[in-house]
């Protein structure tokens, strides 16, 4: 279903109407827009220079307050003071549209639009337009440089998008060390005030206003366009109202200018996901609601799925009776495994094509010890579709040689990576390696990636991505702790999939962790491993370890063995940012629920309302009465549940618990 409706005000005296009080800043706000429900209202204001301001709240309180607008280009200088108010249109929109998989089966796009027409006086006169919606989760807004005789060729130095708080907050920031690099880092908690101008933080960003009121400002719909990071602006009056700015990745061969373009130039959306608890941000689909449609007409051939895979466990694979490593003999066993508890697919990971790092290898060959067309043979009888690692430098020289090849091949999927940027060339790199592969019938998993920005809604074969701290950390550091484990859910999986690759069936209690690159463990325990599986979302979800650690465990593969990787309703029922989090998911009619705790053993009670009336059978998996000594330790239970049951669950430190519920008829 679509609605849309429009009226436009052509004067600024009939915006002056609008007028409601004064923000702190001393700016009159020109107009307001309210979301459909009432909960957000977003005011725009110009202030007695002509810079535009605007201001968001949430039920009545103050999200951001009178922050600054505006564009730097290297044509004209500064686009954000001497504006006037030309022209204000306004739209309403409901659309309703499917996941191809996801958190939830269907996304709905609903929201009041305001578009705010400004002109800087010339000589010659500059347009520029800035769009607001108002969603009852959230707020966005983007800027519009119309297509002008004053400007047509254009170079973006700066963004001055702001975001001014009401006092010091506390804040879960990724503080990344440059614009080459990784999100592969720790949400630490801060203050706003040790965000430095000097700071790169990647978005999300999400800030604690108090009694629940959470807040994540984002990016969505990044195409064209340089990526968006955070950082504090300089001087003001910081210790009352703590101003973030946006700090976009410049060029890599031009370090002053970030973005590149022509007129009409629209930006990606500035986002700020708002709930009255850290959980409702985790059910939003506010980036994805504002991501541009899907480009692919049909999705049929785009499986989600689990992953069985090589990397992380070695592969060390005991008692085998053949040399286990890049070969065919290693890969035919971890198909019979994936075959054998209904795993889609089999990731064969970096040195199929040679040396990972060699960005002139040819990569439509393999190593005289691997056949991939075999294999892929081999996986077909047995239902296991074939996923290809590749180096992003090769596919950017080589992906319209190499794709087609795969799909001649029956290769499912590829694995990008190392990419460790976001500037505007690779974002273009991304959007045309996700074209190709859907040319050739490819999904997609990003490593070496940034944070999602709605991407998989447009392009669907889009499964899944890094731009996360992950358990590879585990093989050489203490980094991916049950602390961090728990924090993610409220931070970078606001945005969008995140290929943690979980499924450590070695686990170590925090005495007894130790890194090991050859034979990993996870920090915590096998329920914590467990628990991921509901509580992260990752259409493509890896089990990491090796088939004979899994061989080991027919308890556990009879969770891992059926539980999904993509859900019709997700609900998250309890949690705080870096303590503890539990979530509920539904598959048809059957319920999954994980709950994960920090280094803390916590007791929980898990609600289960949320089910529909009838008997179900609860079978769970919790940690152990030894759990907290020998992390692997576990206890399985059935029993009988219905929505009236609240179920007492305990915790071990750096433990979990996760359950099936399934309908009695």
């Amino acid at each position: 279903m679509r609605r849309t409706t429009l009226r436009t005000t052509t004067a600024l005296a009939a915006a002056l109407l609008l007028l409601v009080g004064v923000s702190p800043g001393g700016a009159e706000p020109v107009t307001t827009l309210k979301s459909p429900g009432g909960a957000v209202e977003v005011a725009f204001s110009l202030s007695a220079e002509g810079a535009p301001r605007y201001s968001v709240s949430f039920r009545g309180r103050p999200v951001v307050v009178d922050s600054g607008l505006g564009l730097t280009l290297h044509e004209v200088g500064p686009l954000a003071t001497g504006f006037r108010v030309v022209d204000t249109r306004r739209a309403s929109r409901d659309e309703r549209y499917a996941f191809v998989a996801g958190k939830t089966r269907e996304g709905r796009d609903h929201c009041e639009e305001m578009t705010v027409a400004l002109e800087q006086a010339g000589p010659p006169p500059r347009r520029l337009e800035v769009v607001f919606r108002a969603y009852d989760d959230g707020a966005a807004l983007r800027y519009v440089l119309p297509r002008q005789p004053a400007l047509h060729d254009v170079e973006i130095a700066s963004e001055e998008t702001q975001f001014r708080f009401t006092g010091d907050h506390r804040a879960w920031a990724l503080f990344l060390p440059s614009f080459t690099t990784s999100n592969e880092r720790e949400f630490v908690p801060v203050p706003l005030l040790a965000i430095k101008p000097e700071s790169i933080v990647g978005p999300p960003l999400v800030v604690e206003l108090g009694d629940g009121l959470t807040v994540a400002l984002a990016e969505a719909n990044l195409k064209g366009y340089a990526g968006l990071h955070l950082a504090r602006v300089e001087g003001g009056n910081q210790s009352r109202f703590p101003t973030l700015v946006s700090k976009l990745a410049p060029l890599p061969t031009q370090p002053e200018t970030a973005v590149r373009g022509a007129t009409p130039l629209v930006t990606p959306w500035r986002v700020l996901m708002i709930g009255d608890r850290p959980g409702a941000l985790i059910e939003s689909t506010l980036v994805q609601d504002l991501s541009d449609p899907s480009e692919i007409a049909d999705t049929s051939w785009i499986k989600p799925g689990k992953v069985a895979w090589d990397w992380w466990n070695g592969p060390v694979i005991p008692g085998a009776p053949f040399k286990a490593g890049m070969n065919n003999d290693t890969f035919k066993h971890f198909i019979d495994f994936a075959g054998e508890f209904g795993l889609e697919y089999m990731l064969i990971d970096a040195g199929w094509y040679g040396t990972h790092r060699d960005v002139t290898a040819d990569i439509t060959r393999s190593i005289p010890e691997m056949d991939i067309p075999g294999l892929v043979a081999y996986g077909r009888e047995r239902k296991v579709g074939i996923l290809l690692w590749l180096n992003w430098e090769n596919v950017r020289d080589q992906m319209d040689l190499a794709f087609p090849v795969y799909e001649k091949w029956g290769v499912r999927g590829i694995k990008v990576d190392y990419m460790n940027r976001k500037d505007q060339e690779i974002v273009a790199f991304y959007r045309q390696v996700l074209r190709t592969a859907a040319k050739y019938h490819l999904t997609v998993d990003f490593h070496g990636a940034y944070a999602p920005t709605g991407e998989e809604r447009t392009w669907p074969n889009l499964l899944t991505r890094e731009g996360i701290l992950g358990l590879e950390y585990s093989k050489w550091s203490d980094r991916a702790t049950p602390r961090h484990n728990v924090t993610i859910p409220f931070t970078r999986m606001l945005v969008g999939p995140m290929d943690y690759t979980p499924g450590a069936m070695r686990n170590g209690s925090k005495k007894s962790f130790a890194h090991v690159f050859e034979t990993p463990m996870s920090m915590g325990t096998r329920c914590h491993q467990l628990a991921m599986y509901v509580v992260y979302e990752s259409p493509l979800q890896m089990l990491s370890d090796s088939p004979s650690n899994y061989l080991r465990e027919p308890e556990a593969m009879e969770f891992l063995g059926p539980v999904p990787t993509v859900w019709d309703e997700t609900r998250v029922l309890d949690g705080k940012i870096g303590d503890y989090v539990a979530v509920a998911r539904r598959h048809g009619r059957d319920w999954y629920v994980g709950a994960m705790t920090d280094w803390t053993a916590r007791d929980l009670e898990i609600d289960l309302s949320f089910l529909p009336e009838g008997s179900f059978e609860l079978d769970a998996y919790a940690d152990g009465v030894n759990a907290d000594r020998w992390a692997s330790d576990y206890a399985r239970t059935k029993s009988d549940a219905d929505r009236t049951r609240r179920v007492k669950v305990h915790l071990a430190e750096g433990g979990g618990w996760a359950a099936r519920l399934r309908p009695r008829n």
